[in-house]
């Protein structure tokens, strides 16, 4: 019996870690948080078709590691554009939709042409080149994503109620409580939906490098259409959001409360903030300066966009926190100097994952694997430092 209490000890603290710091969250859920956390899935299940592009991009395109490492640096180019077009959000607050289905647009877009280039090859090449229509499915995805991203962040803040159902103002505290865990939820969303589709890989590709060229090309085929659920669940956030909306209306319109009341309780009539000609314009001149040095193609053209943009990044920064307490300035900067530290370690690129296939022998179902053990294991670590 005494040497049962040790391990019986030892289960009470893992249930009771897991009861504060998974099941609390299920507790503490909210109808509410749903879409922007659907927006948020949409992104962490994005990842669903990388193996097969992978070994797509290998087998059948010939592409070079470099070019890769290149198209990669463009890929993230609109990713840096992400502070502007959260502003515009801002601005253009009631219309923040819209900006999905355009974000959700670009996606299936970008599915569509790889769909295109797996099951009607012929017919797509005599457009244009096999590898034009990959750069090109390779640009629009990562734009239709920022352009979700932002959209999600925003939601975040509205999927916070102001009042509870009575009307009355929540303490807030308790609204600071419910963003924390908004955010977290947000979290937990894009690396279970990273878990979810490492999870179907495994299955779909299991024995996939082992089939012949036909039926390999049928797997990858399936694989792009079924990813075709991306940006359609993204878009049931936003209908969804808007039906919470009108529900929440009728509902204080029952109550009493006339319709511009029940507007301003749930937050709609709130006024824009004023615009920042600094971000948009720092934006804009962004995006003309990196085009049009992308379109020359002319020679360190990488080199030239990240000392525009650094610059651009450091004049907006001394810009912002020129305006801050000295305590908020000095986190603010401390952070973005972490972040981009992070952000600035290179990747081993393609280069890596070529040499696992080809010396390694690692084959799709195998990558599968290692990409399902990676999101489990970070969406453990969440769990773990979470606070």
């Amino acid at each position: 019996m005494k040497n049962l209490l040790p391990a019986n000890g030892f289960l009470s603290v893992i249930a009771q870690w897991f009861s504060a710091n998974i099941l609390a969250l299920g507790r503490e859920m909210r109808l509410s948080y749903l879409p922007p956390l659907m927006v948020y899935v949409a992104a962490g299940i994005s990842g669903l078709t990388g193996i097969v592009g992978t070994f797509y991009v290998k087998e059948k395109l010939g592409l070079s590691a470099e070019f890769l490492a290149m198209l990669g640096f463009w890929m993230m180019l609109p990713w840096a554009l992400k502070m502007p077009l959260g502003h515009l959000v801002d601005l253009v607050w009631r219309w923040k939709g819209l900006l999905v289905y355009l974000g959700a647009s670009l996606i299936m877009l970008s599915l569509l042409i790889m769909i295109g280039l797996l099951g009607h090859t012929e017919a797509m090449a005599a457009m244009a080149s096999v590898e034009t229509w990959f750069v090109i499915s390779a640009l629009l995805a990562p734009i239709g994503y920022v352009l979700q991203d932002v959209v999600a962040d925003a939601m975040t803040v509205e999927a916070v109620p102001r009042v509870d159902e009575n009307g009355q103002k929540l303490d807030p505290d308790k609204r600071k409580l419910m963003h924390v865990t908004m955010q977290t939820l947000g979290r937990v969303a894009i690396i279970g939906g990273g878990v979810l589709v490492s999870i179907a890989n495994v299955f779909i590709l299991r024995d996939a490098g082992a089939l012949p060229e036909a039926e390999k090309e049928a797997v990858y085929l399936f694989v792009y259409q079924l990813a075709l659920i991306i940006p359609l669940v993204s878009i049931f956030g936003v209908v969804f959001a808007s039906w919470l909306q009108r529900r929440d209306m009728k509902h204080f319109l029952a109550q009493g409360h006339s319709r511009q009341e029940a507007g301003k309780l749930l937050g709609l009539h709130s006024e824009p903030p004023s615009i920042n000609w600094w971000i948009l314009g720092g934006g804009l001149v962004f995006t003309i300066l990196s085009l049009g040095v992308g379109l020359s193609r002319i020679s360190g053209g990488e080199e030239i966009v990240f000392i525009i943009s650094m610059a651009i990044v450091i004049f907006l920064m001394w810009r912002l926190t020129g305006e801050l307490e000295p305590d908020a300035r000095n986190v603010l900067v401390g952070t973005a100097v972490m972040i981009f530290v992070f952000r600035a370690i290179p990747g081993p690129g393609a280069g890596s994952t070529w040499w696992m296939i080809d010396t390694l022998g690692f084959d799709q179902q195998f990558l599968a694997v290692l990409s399902l053990v990676g999101a489990v294991l970070t969406l453990f670590g969440m769990f773990i430092f979470r606070r």
